[in-house]
């Protein structure tokens, strides 16, 4: 189930999302324009590494970049693949106009880094030997994702759905589609070992229950919360 498009009018110019999104492109294409060798360095030197960052471990003296808590935030603009950054900023278009209208351009800053921050704790901290670098603005990303759960969980989103060789578009509540992407990272966790890399889910369960807890100290006051379960009807006509 991909999101491309929401019916949730926004009324300013959501720059701060689109600058996010630029450097997060800019520097992907940074990282393949150099040499197998040097982006791996790219990936150890500016991700997050927890047994660097909190196990004691230290980098070789080539590797060390940025100072070692910078990697917090060096690491949400790396990406592992196009697949990867494509997917990011596919949500990030599609939900992170909103937040940021709804909070305005400057909390929207500080609410999107301490989502990310949140999420890479809640990857790193359950195994502080591990020396598997963690990259990506996933976890910044689901911080969004879970606070337009509390703000807009009927606005309809457009989704499209691949069955077999078919693909379906479909308009479906925020609720279902940002519930059933949480629920999926919370069943991955639970069932995907994290030995060898792959998908930090941790970090977007982090990141997500960050965006609901934060949200409400971040949002504009006339910008009212909805607690999504007792404004969902299914059966409810939609024009």
């Amino acid at each position: 189930m991909f999101p491309i498009h929401d019916e949730n009018p926004v009324r300013i110019v959501p720059f701060v999302t689109y600058t996010f999104m630029a450097c997060c492109i800019a520097a992907f294409l940074w990282q393949v324009t150099r040499g197998p060798l040097e982006q791996q360095d790219i990936v150890y030197a500016l991700g997050v590494i927890p047994a660097v960052l909190f196990g004691g471990m230290s980098l070789e003296a080539e590797l060390v970049w940025v100072p070692t808590v910078l990697t917090a935030f060096t690491s949400m603009f790396l990406h592992g693949g196009w697949m990867h950054l494509i997917g990011n900023m596919l949500y990030l278009w599609v939900f992170g106009n909103n937040i940021e209208a709804a909070m305005g351009h400057v909390r929207f800053i500080l609410f999107y880094f301490l989502c990310g921050i949140a999420a890479v704790l809640a990857q790193a901290l359950p195994d502080t030997s591990s020396q598997i670098p963690m990259i990506g603005a996933s976890g910044a990303i689901s911080g969004v994702l879970g606070a337009y759960l509390l703000l807009f969980p009927m606005a309809r989103v457009h989704v499209i759905i691949p069955i077999f060789i078919i693909i379906q578009r479909v308009k479906i509540p925020a609720l279902l589609v940002l519930g059933v992407w949480f629920l999926m990272q919370l069943f991955s966790s639970l069932t995907t070992s994290s030995e060898g890399g792959g998908v930090a889910f941790g970090a977007h369960i982090g990141g997500f229950i960050a965006g609901m807890l934060l949200i409400p100290f971040f949002k504009y006051q006339q910008v009212p919360l909805q607690i999504p379960f007792l404004h969902f009807n299914p059966f409810a006509k939609r024009g």
